[in-house]
């Protein structure tokens, strides 16, 4: 079993003291996800933004659903990045009755600087920028370190108060979360789309800004050891599977596979910790935008996509990998109507079901719209 910081442990076990009646039952759990919501093609399209309060009611208005999930991207890559707007959608969340848990996605932050986004942002001649608008990311949604959104929110640790005390650094994520629920060990991890703030310069520049790789190196090792922090919980606490959120499609089909070298860290380490754990691990993404069910650490496994057909392998991305009990959605986003995924967790069916296009091991989903 991996070793796994005491601290982290105290921690964990005081945050999910809120949730211990769903972690120690075979109860099914529902969660709405959602992301790259609300999209708008210019920042004068305000009609996916307009429509979202009717989006938050028909969640609410679903009695099964008992959280919600938003995978990150609360804009579009043609819209510029200002906190007025970061804290108009905060306050859009606030009609939210269950707790809320986010994670940033690439265009509130990373992309800040992309020609299309940066003129009228906040912060626009920041040499610090993106970093910037990171942090004021950071003070809207993540005020309360270890607390969710949402007008009854829960408890979970985030790695601000549980970081490896031999990378103190990583006491900066404050978005990276972890909770349990019904046997199962959630994790979010920040991990912007595109390239991993890598290999796209900061404002366009004919080479990265010094900041820019030190930058993600430092994310990235955080993010490694806060999923090493997961799994070593789901061992500890014999859960039955593990879900990890975050923005970034590592395995975009429609990107070349040498835009997404940077993200190789993350995918080997998912794939050592779900080959070790050896039971069922989902990850979900946004940031492709378009649905798609599949396992991309193995060649050629069954595929799902809103065409109910897959032409590309996204195994082909990162050819490296031979990991059966590892599963992927990405949910369908910047669409309209808005839509979003209805799953549901039962810790009481084993991964190696049958996988249909709704349904793998324990876990079953339903696309919805809303209305």
């Amino acid at each position: 079993m991996r070793k796994f910081f005491a601290l982290g442990v105290a921690l964990i076990a005081v945050a999910v003291a809120a949730v211990s009646a769903a972690a120690g039952n075979p109860n099914t759990l529902t969660l709405a996800v959602y992301g790259d919501a609300p999209y708008g093609t210019s920042n004068a399209d305000t009609a996916e933004f307009a429509a979202t309060p009717a989006f938050v009611a028909s969640i609410n208005n679903d009695a099964s659903v008992q959280e919600i999930v938003h995978v990150g991207d609360i804009h579009s890559g043609s819209q510029k990045c200002t906190v007025a707007y970061d804290q108009s959608v905060f306050n859009l969340w606030t009609a939210y009755r269950d707790p809320l848990v986010y994670t940033p996605g690439d265009n509130e932050w990373s992309d800040c600087t992309k020609p299309k986004e940066l003129p009228g942002s906040d912060f626009a001649a920041d040499p610090q920028m993106p970093l910037t608008q990171l942090g004021a990311v950071r003070s809207i949604f993540f005020a309360q370190p270890g607390q969710t959104l949402g007008q009854n929110p829960m408890q979970v640790t985030s790695q601000t108060d549980a970081f490896d005390p031999a990378h103190p650094a990583d006491a900066q994520f404050v978005e990276n979360v972890m909770w349990e629920q019904s046997k199962t060990v959630f994790v979010t991890l920040n991990i912007p789309g595109g390239s991993n703030n890598d290999i796209d310069p900061w404002f366009s520049q004919p080479t990265p800004n010094p900041a820019q790789p030190q930058e993600m190196a430092a994310r990235t090792g955080a993010d490694v050891r806060w999923l090493d922090a997961a799994f070593a919980k789901a061992e500890a606490d014999n859960a039955h599977s593990v879900v990890v959120v975050a923005q970034a499609d590592m395995w975009d089909t429609s990107d070349a596979a040498a835009h997404q070298t940077n993200y190789e860290p993350i995918i080997a380490a998912m794939a050592s910790n779900t080959q070790t754990y050896g039971k069922p691990v989902l990850y979900f993404n946004g940031d492709s935008h378009v649905y798609r069910s599949d396992n991309p650490l193995q060649q050629g496994s069954t595929c799902y996509t809103e065409s109910a057909a897959c032409t590309k392998d996204a195994w082909a991305q990162h050819p490296y990998y031979d990991v059966p009990n590892f599963h992927r959605i990405v949910v369908h986003g910047s669409t309209f109507p808005l839509e979003w995924l209805k799953l549901t967790i039962d810790p009481r069916s084993a991964w190696e079901n049958a996988s249909t296009p709704t349904s793998w091991g324990p876990f079953s989903w339903q696309r919805q719209t809303q209305g």
